[in-house]
Protein backbone atom coordinates (compact mmCIF):
# COMPACT_ATOMS: atom_id res chain seq x y z
CA UNK A 1 0.00 0.00 0.00
CA UNK A 2 1.29 3.64 -0.68
CA UNK A 3 2.25 6.24 1.55
CA UNK A 4 2.37 8.95 -0.21
CA UNK A 5 5.72 9.56 0.46
CA UNK A 6 8.11 9.13 -2.60
CA UNK A 7 9.20 5.56 -3.25
CA UNK A 8 12.70 4.08 -4.54
CA UNK A 9 12.35 0.30 -5.76
CA UNK A 10 15.14 -1.70 -4.75
CA UNK A 11 16.14 -5.19 -6.65
CA UNK A 12 17.35 -7.92 -4.02
CA UNK A 13 19.58 -10.31 -6.43
CA UNK A 14 19.43 -13.81 -6.00
CA UNK A 15 19.29 -13.51 -2.44
CA UNK A 16 17.76 -17.92 -2.40
CA UNK A 17 21.45 -18.13 -4.08
CA UNK A 18 23.47 -15.58 -2.85
CA UNK A 19 22.81 -14.36 0.60
CA UNK A 20 26.32 -15.34 2.96
CA UNK A 21 28.34 -14.29 5.93
CA UNK A 22 25.35 -11.65 6.36
CA UNK A 23 25.28 -10.16 3.25
CA UNK A 24 21.01 -10.01 3.54
CA UNK A 25 22.20 -6.96 6.37
CA UNK A 26 22.95 -4.71 3.77
CA UNK A 27 19.35 -5.43 2.48
CA UNK A 28 17.59 -4.21 5.45
CA UNK A 29 19.92 -1.66 6.04
CA UNK A 30 19.22 0.03 2.77
CA UNK A 31 15.27 -0.42 3.28
CA UNK A 32 15.79 1.03 7.06
CA UNK A 33 17.87 4.04 6.09
CA UNK A 34 15.64 4.76 3.39
CA UNK A 35 12.28 4.94 5.54
CA UNK A 36 14.28 7.27 8.01
CA UNK A 37 15.14 9.59 4.93
CA UNK A 38 11.64 10.05 4.16
CA UNK A 39 11.28 7.24 0.95
CA UNK A 40 9.08 4.37 0.88
CA UNK A 41 11.20 1.74 -0.11
CA UNK A 42 9.57 -0.64 -2.51
CA UNK A 43 11.81 -3.90 -2.58
CA UNK A 44 11.54 -6.33 -5.29
CA UNK A 45 13.31 -10.19 -4.50
CA UNK A 46 14.71 -11.15 -7.75
CA UNK A 47 15.97 -14.94 -7.94
CA UNK A 48 16.47 -17.51 -10.63
CA UNK A 49 13.66 -17.70 -13.19
CA UNK A 50 11.95 -14.63 -12.04
CA UNK A 51 10.56 -11.56 -14.40
CA UNK A 52 12.40 -8.59 -14.15
CA UNK A 53 11.12 -5.74 -12.25
CA UNK A 54 9.57 -2.78 -13.71
CA UNK A 55 11.52 -0.40 -12.14
CA UNK A 56 15.17 -0.87 -10.62
CA UNK A 57 16.05 2.56 -8.51
CA UNK A 58 19.21 0.27 -6.59
CA UNK A 59 20.66 -2.59 -6.68
CA UNK A 60 22.01 -4.62 -4.34
CA UNK A 61 23.43 -8.13 -4.01
CA UNK A 62 25.25 -10.99 -2.11
CA UNK A 63 28.03 -14.03 -2.21
CA UNK A 64 27.33 -17.41 -2.11
CA UNK A 65 29.13 -20.78 -2.31
CA UNK A 66 30.52 -22.02 -5.74
CA UNK A 67 27.38 -23.70 -6.09
CA UNK A 68 25.22 -20.57 -6.04
CA UNK A 69 27.45 -19.05 -8.38
CA UNK A 70 26.70 -22.12 -10.93
CA UNK A 71 22.95 -21.83 -10.03
CA UNK A 72 22.52 -17.85 -10.95
CA UNK A 73 25.46 -17.57 -13.45
CA UNK A 74 22.98 -18.54 -16.51
CA UNK A 75 20.21 -16.50 -15.23
CA UNK A 76 22.55 -13.96 -14.73
CA UNK A 77 22.95 -13.43 -18.58
CA UNK A 78 19.01 -13.07 -19.14
CA UNK A 79 19.37 -10.13 -17.71
CA UNK A 80 22.95 -9.09 -18.57
CA UNK A 81 21.00 -6.28 -21.37
CA UNK A 82 18.95 -4.85 -18.40
CA UNK A 83 22.05 -4.59 -16.00
CA UNK A 84 24.69 -3.02 -18.61
CA UNK A 85 22.17 -0.16 -19.65
CA UNK A 86 21.10 0.72 -15.52
CA UNK A 87 24.46 0.51 -15.00
CA UNK A 88 25.57 2.83 -17.94
CA UNK A 89 22.94 4.95 -16.69
CA UNK A 90 24.47 4.98 -13.51
CA UNK A 91 22.37 3.30 -11.05
CA UNK A 92 23.43 2.35 -8.18
CA UNK A 93 24.54 -1.05 -7.03
CA UNK A 94 26.22 -3.09 -4.72
CA UNK A 95 27.48 -6.42 -5.08
CA UNK A 96 29.28 -8.44 -2.89
CA UNK A 97 32.00 -11.39 -3.31
CA UNK A 98 30.13 -14.31 -5.41
CA UNK A 99 28.11 -11.19 -7.73
CA UNK A 100 31.29 -9.02 -7.58
CA UNK A 101 33.02 -12.19 -9.45
CA UNK A 102 30.18 -13.07 -11.96
CA UNK A 103 30.33 -8.94 -12.88
CA UNK A 104 33.36 -9.63 -14.20
CA UNK A 105 34.73 -11.45 -17.27
CA UNK A 106 34.72 -14.46 -15.65
CA UNK A 107 35.15 -16.86 -12.85
CA UNK A 108 37.99 -19.97 -12.98
CA UNK A 109 37.39 -22.42 -10.12
CA UNK A 110 40.76 -24.02 -8.63
CA UNK A 111 39.13 -27.27 -10.98
CA UNK A 112 39.78 -25.00 -13.88
CA UNK A 113 36.06 -24.72 -15.05
CA UNK A 114 34.96 -21.48 -16.15
CA UNK A 115 31.67 -19.64 -15.37
CA UNK A 116 31.73 -16.46 -17.59
CA UNK A 117 30.78 -12.75 -16.22
CA UNK A 118 28.72 -10.17 -17.86
CA UNK A 119 31.60 -7.86 -17.86
CA UNK A 120 30.14 -5.08 -16.08
CA UNK A 121 33.49 -4.57 -13.78
CA UNK A 122 36.72 -5.06 -15.57
CA UNK A 123 37.74 -7.76 -13.42
CA UNK A 124 38.62 -11.68 -14.04
CA UNK A 125 38.92 -13.89 -10.69
CA UNK A 126 40.95 -17.18 -10.61
CA UNK A 127 40.10 -20.05 -7.79
CA UNK A 128 43.09 -20.74 -5.51
CA UNK A 129 43.04 -23.52 -2.52
CA UNK A 130 44.28 -21.41 0.08
CA UNK A 131 41.44 -18.55 1.25
CA UNK A 132 41.94 -14.83 2.14
CA UNK A 133 39.91 -14.59 5.82
CA UNK A 134 39.85 -11.91 8.24
CA UNK A 135 39.07 -8.56 9.43
CA UNK A 136 39.80 -5.91 6.49
CA UNK A 137 40.09 -2.14 6.46
CA UNK A 138 39.79 -0.47 3.02
CA UNK A 139 40.86 2.93 2.32
CA UNK A 140 39.29 4.71 -0.10
CA UNK A 141 39.26 8.45 -1.85
CA UNK A 142 35.50 8.79 -1.24
CA UNK A 143 34.59 7.40 1.72
CA UNK A 144 37.58 7.40 3.72
CA UNK A 145 38.08 4.27 5.53
CA UNK A 146 35.80 1.31 4.64
CA UNK A 147 35.18 -1.65 7.17
CA UNK A 148 34.25 -5.41 6.54
CA UNK A 149 35.20 -9.03 6.84
CA UNK A 150 36.75 -11.37 4.05
CA UNK A 151 36.18 -14.96 3.20
CA UNK A 152 37.18 -15.73 -0.30
CA UNK A 153 39.55 -18.16 -2.28
CA UNK A 154 39.06 -16.31 -5.76
CA UNK A 155 42.10 -13.94 -6.36
CA UNK A 156 40.21 -11.04 -8.64
CA UNK A 157 42.38 -9.15 -10.60
CA UNK A 158 42.05 -5.71 -12.10
CA UNK A 159 42.18 -4.80 -16.44
CA UNK A 160 42.97 -1.02 -14.71
CA UNK A 161 44.19 -0.66 -11.15
CA UNK A 162 42.95 2.65 -11.23
CA UNK A 163 39.21 1.06 -11.21
CA UNK A 164 39.95 -0.16 -7.44
CA UNK A 165 37.53 0.59 -5.08
CA UNK A 166 39.96 0.90 -2.72
CA UNK A 167 43.42 0.15 -1.35
CA UNK A 168 44.66 -2.54 1.90
CA UNK A 169 47.87 -2.68 3.58
CA UNK A 170 48.77 -4.86 6.36
CA UNK A 171 45.09 -4.82 7.65
CA UNK A 172 43.80 -7.00 4.91
CA UNK A 173 44.40 -9.10 1.51
CA UNK A 174 42.15 -7.37 -0.98
CA UNK A 175 41.40 -8.66 -4.19
CA UNK A 176 44.56 -11.37 -4.22
CA UNK A 177 46.83 -10.61 -1.84
CA UNK A 178 49.63 -9.46 -4.19
CA UNK A 179 48.61 -5.81 -5.48
CA UNK A 180 47.17 -4.18 -2.60
CA UNK A 181 43.36 -3.69 -4.31
CA UNK A 182 40.14 -4.35 -3.28
CA UNK A 183 37.24 -4.06 -4.58
CA UNK A 184 36.05 -2.55 -8.42
CA UNK A 185 33.99 0.05 -9.49
CA UNK A 186 32.42 1.46 -12.79
CA UNK A 187 30.55 4.80 -12.57
CA UNK A 188 28.13 3.75 -9.35
CA UNK A 189 28.39 -0.28 -9.32
CA UNK A 190 30.82 -1.23 -6.68
CA UNK A 191 32.11 -4.84 -6.58
CA UNK A 192 33.91 -5.84 -2.90
CA UNK A 193 34.98 -8.79 -1.16
CA UNK A 194 33.77 -7.08 2.13
CA UNK A 195 31.51 -9.26 3.89
CA UNK A 196 29.92 -8.70 7.65
CA UNK A 197 27.21 -7.04 6.97
CA UNK A 198 29.56 -4.57 4.93
CA UNK A 199 26.69 -1.14 5.58
CA UNK A 200 25.74 -1.37 9.08
CA UNK A 201 29.56 -0.24 9.82
CA UNK A 202 29.80 1.71 6.52
CA UNK A 203 26.61 3.92 7.05
CA UNK A 204 28.66 6.70 4.62
CA UNK A 205 28.13 3.99 1.60
CA UNK A 206 24.30 3.11 2.45
CA UNK A 207 23.67 6.79 2.16
CA UNK A 208 25.75 7.49 -0.79
CA UNK A 209 23.68 4.48 -2.82
CA UNK A 210 20.42 5.85 -1.43
CA UNK A 211 21.42 9.20 -2.38
CA UNK A 212 22.25 8.46 -5.80
CA UNK A 213 19.49 6.44 -6.23
CA UNK A 214 16.99 9.25 -5.74
CA UNK A 215 18.93 11.90 -7.36
CA UNK A 216 18.83 9.69 -10.25
CA UNK A 217 15.03 9.60 -10.24
CA UNK A 218 13.59 13.08 -8.70
CA UNK A 219 16.50 14.82 -9.89
CA UNK A 220 17.75 15.38 -6.36
CA UNK A 221 18.15 13.99 -2.80
CA UNK A 222 16.17 15.43 -0.58
CA UNK A 223 16.14 14.63 3.81
CA UNK A 224 12.50 14.26 4.00
CA UNK A 225 12.49 12.33 7.14
CA UNK A 226 11.31 14.11 10.50
CA UNK A 227 12.86 14.85 14.29
CA UNK A 228 12.17 11.54 14.82
CA UNK A 229 13.88 10.11 11.80
CA UNK A 230 17.06 12.20 12.31
CA UNK A 231 17.05 10.72 15.77
CA UNK A 232 17.47 7.02 14.77
CA UNK A 233 19.76 7.98 12.47
CA UNK A 234 21.91 9.44 14.89
CA UNK A 235 21.68 6.87 16.83
CA UNK A 236 22.36 3.95 14.22
CA UNK A 237 25.59 6.41 13.11
CA UNK A 238 26.50 6.13 16.96
CA UNK A 239 25.90 2.69 16.97
CA UNK A 240 28.06 1.99 13.58
CA UNK A 241 30.85 4.21 14.55
CA UNK A 242 31.32 2.08 17.93
CA UNK A 243 31.02 -1.21 15.60
CA UNK A 244 33.57 0.41 13.01
CA UNK A 245 36.18 0.77 15.98
CA UNK A 246 35.88 -2.60 17.84
CA UNK A 247 36.04 -4.35 14.34
CA UNK A 248 39.13 -2.22 13.53
CA UNK A 249 40.62 -3.10 16.83
CA UNK A 250 40.34 -7.07 16.11
CA UNK A 251 42.82 -9.21 14.93
CA UNK A 252 42.80 -10.79 11.75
Amino acid sequence: MSTGRKQLDIVSLYPKDMNIYGDFGNLKVIEQRTRLYGYEPRIHMYNVGDAWPARADLIVGGGGQDHGQVNVSKDLFTVSDTLHTLADNGVPILVICGLYQLFGHYFETVDGARLSGIGILGVHTVGQKVRMIGNITEHTARFGDVIGYENHSGQTFLDDPSHAWGTVDGGGMGNNGEDHTEGAVYRNVIGTYLHGSLLPKNPAVADHLIRTAAANRYGNFEDLGGSDEKAQLEKLNSLADAARKTAMARPR
